[in-house]
């Protein structure tokens, strides 16, 4: 703790300063309680989306054979151009959310391919756009963490160091404006204690 001054501007500055904090550590306690209960909701639609991914991926696994016929044809036949995310915000932090990926497919001659390209063209974009979203939820996870772990420390640091720091300073405080004024009483008595007879002398 750094040293204070014993003065009744010090004991009002301290007392002021716990009540700010005390003000402030039940709505910082409530935030890290949003935070924590985002993080697992946005880690549960995560899951969502990858569940759904699997699934995807599942169904997809009846495409395999026909892919292993003509593998320079499915190569990189569908490529993510863009993801489109919008914003939103959570306890105060900016996120993105996840609206649509714009796709390039490989030119392909419609003719020379067989039918079940385009099957495959529509349940591999599929399976890309739930791979963006998911990362799109990692990200929103990843931000929401950095500002639970920013408001944890800062909880902590009310609770743990800045009010028990106050109060103890306004304690010192109090005893030392105690003693003074003690011993101003006990002066003032001293001092009309002596008689005029001891003053001449």
């Amino acid at each position: 703790m750094a040293k204070i001054k014993l003065t009744k501007t010090e004991l009002k500055a301290q007392t002021d300063a716990l009540k700010r904090f005390q003000r402030f550590l039940p709505m910082l306690q409530l935030k890290k309680q949003q935070l924590q209960s985002e993080i697992a909701g946005i880690a549960a639609k995560a899951e969502a989306v990858g569940a759904k991914e699997r699934a995807a991926r599942a169904e997809l696994s009846a495409w395999v054979g026909l892919f292993a016929t003509d593998e320079n044809l499915v190569a990189g036949l569908v490529q993510v151009k863009r993801v489109n995310t919008g914003s939103a915000n959570i306890a105060g932090v900016a996120i993105p959310t996840f609206e649509s990926i714009e796709t390039a497919v490989k030119d392909i001659d419609l003719w020379a391919t067989p039918a079940w390209v385009d099957d495959a063209v529509k349940a591999t974009t599929g399976i890309l756009a739930l791979q963006c979203e998911r990362a799109v939820y990692e990200e929103q996870k990843r931000l929401v963490t950095i500002e639970l772990q920013t408001t944890s420390q800062r909880v902590n640091l009310f609770e743990k160091v800045k009010i028990p720091e106050c109060k103890e300073a306004i304690r010192l405080i109090k005893i030392a404006l105690g003693d003074e004024q003690t011993s101003a009483v006990t002066r003032g008595k001293i001092a009309k204690g002596r008689t005029p007879k001891e003053d001449a002398e």
